[in-house]
């Protein structure tokens, strides 16, 4: 997996004289990282952390950033709120279009007494029904969410409602999780299947040795060979674009990791 290496925030420290030390902002967007680490060791003093489209699971390491206020990890496949305790003066969370199912995990963000906006929206959570209320009353410090302001009414109006709130939110985050569960097997068969196939495919395939009475001489054989690979990788290609799956980081990650496979073979080609 690719992490955050010191080479690439020395070169995302430009403007900051490739001095990490002190920097107060940095832009780590579109890295294909996935793991968030070392951060809190170098940048000490970081304030602005944009992280969005990436691959990154987890939440971690970032809890040392005393002086964080915003944090963008839009579109990443975090799954909880977590490890963000530290951050005393985070005033600004974006996990837009994440996989957070597990609502209640947004407890953890009481200590984040500065916490003004939150970013949620494009999270299956944001389907359960109260979420908005829970959300509302479980973080009383909030202005906004999801970028629409949070009335004092709507906050007294949510308070009143919350136990009720909150056990439905429980029923269905367990409802969401139980499918996670499901979910996360049938993308651990779907990867061994690839895997059996490939091994199967260099076995019986078509990088096989050909006898040499196939094998006229040398150019044609190589010809045949080529296009075979070509009609192999086309089917492959259309099979796995075509095979219905759904949306999970599961599902990201392979996709991530079928496209870097092809990008390789071709640059091996080359």
């Amino acid at each position: 997996f690719l992490s955050v290496t010191e080479d690439l925030v020395r070169r995302r420290a430009e403007h900051n004289n490739c001095e990490i030390f002190s920097l107060e902002e940095i832009s780590l967007h579109q890295q294909e990282i996935e793991k968030l680490e070392y951060l809190d060791k170098w940048c000490r003093d970081l304030k602005i952390l944009y992280l969005q489209n990436n691959l990154i699971p987890k939440i971690e390491n970032v809890s040392k950033l005393k002086k964080l206020e915003y944090l963008n990890v839009a579109l990443n496949n975090i799954e909880r709120i977590e490890n963000l305790q530290g951050c005393e003066e985070l005033k600004k969370l974006d996990l837009t279009a994440n996989f957070i199912g597990e609502l209640s995990s947004i407890e953890s963000l009481k200590c984040n007494i500065h916490l003004k906006e939150l970013f949620l929206m494009g999270n299956p959570c944001t389907e359960f029904e109260g979420y908005r209320q829970f959300v509302v009353a479980t973080l009383q410090q909030l202005k906004y969410l999801d970028s629409k302001e949070i009335e004092r009414s709507e906050r007294i109006k949510a308070l009143q409602n919350y136990p009720e709130v909150k056990w439905k939110i429980r029923e269905q985050e367990q409802a969401y999780l139980l499918k996670r569960a499901r979910e996360k097997e049938e993308a651990q068969r779907r990867m061994q299947e690839r895997k059996d196939e490939k091994q199967m495919d260099s076995k019986l395939g078509c990088d096989s040795p050909d006898s040499p009475q196939e094998k006229p001489n040398k150019a044609e054989g190589d010809g045949e060979r080529e296009g075979c690979r070509t009609v192999e990788n086309d089917d492959e290609d259309r099979k796995f674009w075509e095979e219905p799956t759904p949306y999970t980081p599961e599902s990201r990650l392979e996709t991530h990791r079928y496209m870097e496979e092809k990008r390789r073979a071709k640059d091996n080609v080359r």
